[in-house]
Parts: structure tokens; sequence; C-alpha cells
């Protein structure tokens, strides 16, 4: 039996065998292409031009699908941060809360996707999501 700490408190408890087992992620960032449910009304050069703001989508719920694998996702109240993929480089935009996630799976358990919704909570000014784009994407993956 194993355990997995988070800042100190037992977070998960969970048996490992080499033979069977499933493999799950667990993210703190919504990275997804426009094809996946980025929102469409955020864009980049409007943002510039005329920053977009959280109040701006108040009340208004997206979907994301076919995230490859099986992800699971902080729960509300805690935040993810919410990525726009474009063409493999990422470009934060803010926070969002997941309302709801499913995992879906092939009848053979090959293939593995997520999907679900959410809402944004937060949208960075121009200069604070170059900022966070610059130093939180990982490695070569900046938009910036």
């Amino acid at each position: 039996m194993s355990t997995l700490r988070i800042g100190g408190a037992d977070v998960i408890r969970y048996a490992h065998n080499t033979a069977m087992g499933s493999f799950v992620e667990l993210n703190d960032t919504l990275q997804v292409t426009t094809e996946q449910g980025f929102p469409k009304e955020l864009i980049l050069s409007r943002h510039q031009q005329k920053p977009f703001k959280a109040a701006d989508f108040k009340g208004k719920v997206f979907n994301f699908q076919s995230k490859p694998n099986a992800r699971i996702y902080h729960a509300p109240p805690i935040r993810c941060f919410l990525v726009h993929n474009l063409d493999d480089k990422w470009l934060y935009w803010g926070h969002c809360l997941i309302l709801e996630q499913t995992i879906h799976a092939s009848l053979d358990g090959k293939t593995k996707t997520t999907s679900g919704k959410f809402v944004i909570t937060k949208i960075y000014s121009p200069e604070q999501q170059k900022m966070m784009t610059l130093n939180e994407s990982p490695a070569g993956l900046s938009y910036f």
C-alpha cells in the first residue's frame, strides 16, 4: 500500500501491482486546443487591444472534450489554470473551475479520453498573461 501526500496530508491511498492497475493523471491545468473546446471568444489580438475580464464570461459554461488519457482535475473551489494550446505552444489565460469531468474508455481499454465542463473565474491582464506564459510553460512550449 502506498500513500500520495500533498501538502503534508494523505490524499490518496492506493495499492500497486506490476501486473495490473490503472494510470490516471492529476492535473491543475486545463490545456486545450480550440478543437478540444478552448473558448473561441478569447482571441489574443482582441485581448491586447481591450482586455477581457472574467465578468465578461460570468454564468457561461464551456465544454472540453477529447483530452487524451484519463485525467482528474481539481474540483471547486480549487482553481485550475486555463491554457490555450496553439500549435503545441502554451498561452496562459487565467483560472477556471472544472464543474464536471468524464473519463471515456474504449471497450478494450486501450484508448481513454477525458471531457468535461468549466467556467472562467479569472482572466489575466495582457502583461500578466505574457509573464505567466513565459514563466510557467514547459521548456520550449511558451507561445511567446
